[in-house]
């Protein structure tokens, strides 16, 4: 998309180089030829061109407010570029060898990282079939201790005023096939709801949603096979909790499963790397792209 801003449409109230780099800007004579560059500033041998500040410059700007941008967009350029001579004129020798061979570092490792990632994703396999995961826990479960108390429960939040109150909670323990099916039914009237009671999750968890229930209070609530009901200003917490684990214990395959997978994904990640690497420099050697001297030669 090509940005113009008439020159006509300039006031003298920009420097004279921003209003040249404007008349520019608009000349479509510049263009009649896609390889050319349309210069706007120069500082030494190093130029900057239309084309690179191009996709700064929103079109829809007023030509007023276009030739503002540009004019700082070329001034911040034209500093830099001054400053970056000055210090290679003024800072000492071993400082500006030790930051081109930072620069140089970081290009390599960008370029590096980028090819890699773009080759893994393309040969990545993200299965991790139950087997892997089973064999992992099982061998490094002693590394999988809890951190915090886990829970298995269901519960929902009520409005204050609620009218089946009673039948709701009956339903919430007993739980049987037809009362899932009447909660189902009348959830769209609940705050909150949570009815998979067969997943695992953290203490802190339920405290949020829970405001009653406290880090103070929940080792009287959060009990195995306990319902408990808890209100305040906002309304009515029903809950019936399954099951409880404990600080120290060893987590759940269930519990911890995604992390598993990560680790195993990661680690079939480094070793595609690994051996990636090793193709690389072996083939190098082969087409004798590459050779390694010995220290003595």
């Amino acid at each position: 998309m090509r940005i113009e801003i008439p020159a006509t449409r300039l006031t003298w109230s920009f420097p004279v180089f921003a209003i040249a780099a404007m008349a520019l800007w608009g000349c479509d004579s510049l263009f009649n030829k896609e390889t050319e560059k349309t210069p706007l500033a120069r500082v030494g041998e190093e130029i900057l061109y239309r084309e690179d500040i191009a996709p700064l410059v929103d079109p829809g700007l007023n030509p007023s407010d276009s030739a503002s941008l540009v004019n700082n967009l070329i001034t911040n350029w034209a500093t830099e570029q001054l400053l970056m001579q000055k210090a290679r004129m003024n800072l000492p020798a071993a400082q500006i060898e030790e930051f081109e061979a930072l620069i140089s570092e970081y290009r390599a490792d960008l370029y590096t990282r980028a090819y890699k990632e773009a080759l893994v994703a393309q040969e990545a396999d993200t299965v991790v079939n139950p087997v892997e995961l089973q064999e992992f826990y099982e061998n490094e479960k002693e590394n999988f201790r809890l951190q915090e108390k886990i829970v298995q429960l269901r519960f929902l939040e009520l409005p204050p005023q609620f009218i089946n109150r009673e039948e709701v909670t009956e339903r919430l323990r007993r739980f049987d096939s037809e009362d899932q099916r009447f909660l189902d039914s009348v959830g769209v009237q609940f705050r909150k709801l949570n009815f998979n009671d067969s997943i695992w999750v953290p203490a802190s968890r339920v405290i949020e949603e829970i405001p009653p229930l406290t880090f103070e209070n929940e080792g009287e609530y959060l009990k195995k096979s306990q319902f408990f009901e808890l209100e305040d200003d906002a309304g009515v917490y029903l809950a019936e909790v399954r099951d409880v684990m404990e600080v120290d214990a060893i987590a759940p395959l269930s519990y911890i499963e995604p992390t598993i997978r990560q680790v195993l994904l990661n680690r079939r990640k480094l070793g595609y790397l690994r051996r990636l690497e090793n193709e690389l420099i072996d083939e190098a050697i082969q087409q004798k792209e590459l050779q390694i001297y010995e220290a003595n030669e």
